[in-house]
């Protein structure tokens, strides 16, 4: 509910736009994060280079250090928007996560999501996740000119 003065009341939800991508599978990766205060106003945006490894656990990369990046900013309720379906029903027990390497992923960001008063996963399209996007192709840009290496 709004305050009386017209500004969101302290306890709305923030929002956290997420993606991670690699090119090849596994390949050059990369994940990007954009936070959102409960007003709209962008807090922070980053691209993070990872490495080389799989698209899916590049997701989940942009997931955990987005949720760190959340927490630094001292966010209580988040709102994680991802245009990775995998990821969202994962996380929500839709679809279970059979790969192990993911499943750990997983539970990490579990783990962080509960310093959180709440957080609520929501799969959006890609075409409304286009400022994470871009800066997981930043990242996985930089990946690339660093010949593989984060």
């Amino acid at each position: 509910m709004p305050a009386r003065d017209g500004a969101p009341s302290p306890d709305a939800a923030w929002v956290l736009e997420i993606d991670g991508g690699a090119r090849g599978n596994p390949g050059p990766a990369g994940a990007g994060a954009v936070l959102y205060d409960a007003s709209g106003r962008r807090l922070d945006g980053r691209a993070f280079p990872l490495g080389r490894m799989t698209n899916n656990a590049a997701e989940y990369e942009g997931l955990l250090r987005g949720l760190a990046m959340a927490r630094e900013h001292g966010a209580t309720r988040l709102e994680v928007r991802s245009d990775s379906e995998l990821l969202v029903y994962q996380l929500t027990g839709r679809y279970k996560t059979r790969a192990p390497h993911l499943a750990e992923l997983a539970d990490r960001a579990r783990a962080l999501a509960a310093d959180f008063s709440s957080v609520r996963d929501v799969p959006i399209p890609r075409e409304r996740n286009v400022e994470a996007d871009r800066l997981a192709n930043k990242a996985m840009d930089e990946v690339e000119r660093n010949g593989g290496a984060a």
